[in-house]
Order: C-alpha cells, then structure tokens, then sequence
C-alpha cells in the first residue's frame, strides 16, 4: 500500500506499530491520529477507517470560521472530538 496526500502508511518489521497515520495541517493547526492495523483488523480497513475520518475532517476545517487568520477554538474543539472518536 502506498502513502496518500494526508495519510502516511508506517510499516516497520522491527517495532510494534504498523498502520497508517493521519495528518492535517490548516491556519497554523496541525491535526494527527494514528489508525493501526491491530485495533482496525487489517491494511485495508485501517485505511478506509483513515480516509473516512479525513474526509469528515476536511469537511469540518474548510467550513469553518477563522479568527485572525486562525482556526477558532471551537472548530479545533470539534476537530479533535472527531479525531478521539475515529472508529
């Protein structure tokens, strides 16, 4: 499997983690969740748990109100509730 735009695929054969991780920055705020393979059952549902979840974290970030050229608090608030509850 190969790395996407915002999604990093980490496949290591001497450490634990295999898995993709999710990262996004937008106004100065940089958002990361890891999704890995253990607790999705697999490369290929890790994956699409991960591109599911960007999506929904893209949707939130593009509509949403800047104060200052930054990311409000409560968008940044809604943006890591929806990274903690990623399923």
């Amino acid at each position: 499997m190969k790395s996407k735009k915002n999604l990093t695929r980490f496949t290591y054969e001497n450490a634990a983690f295999e898995g993709w991780r999710l990262c996004i920055s937008r106004a100065g705020t940089t958002f990361t969740r890891y999704f890995p393979d253990k607790k999705f059952g697999g490369g290929k549902k890790s994956l699409a748990a991960a591109e599911k979840t960007l999506g929904e974290l893209k949707e939130i970030l593009e509509n949403s109100r800047r104060v200052d050229g930054k990311l409000s608090a409560t968008t940044i608030k809604k943006a890591e509730k929806l990274l903690a509850n990623a399923v």
